[in-house]
């Protein structure tokens, strides 16, 4: 089950808060161990567009032909 949460400022230290539905569906309780994987949002935005092509499809298909005859 993948959850969105915010890390926040806890002490010295940041911490999230898991949401009482994602605790009820999981019977979580205090001291239980759990395991969590952290993925990083990501702005992808900036990178779609930044890689210019320097052949275009045509010039591949071209390529490509080259030698069929």
């Amino acid at each position: 089950m993948a959850i969105e949460v915010t890390l926040r400022k806890w002490g010295n230290s940041l911490g999230v808060i898991l949401p009482k539905e994602l605790v009820q569906k999981k019977h979580l309780k205090s001291d239980d161990k759990i395991f969590l994987e952290v993925v990083k949002e990501t702005d992808l935005t900036n990178l779609f567009g930044s890689l210019k092509r320097k052949t275009s499809g045509q010039q591949f298909k071209d390529m490509a032909r080259e030698g069929w005859e």
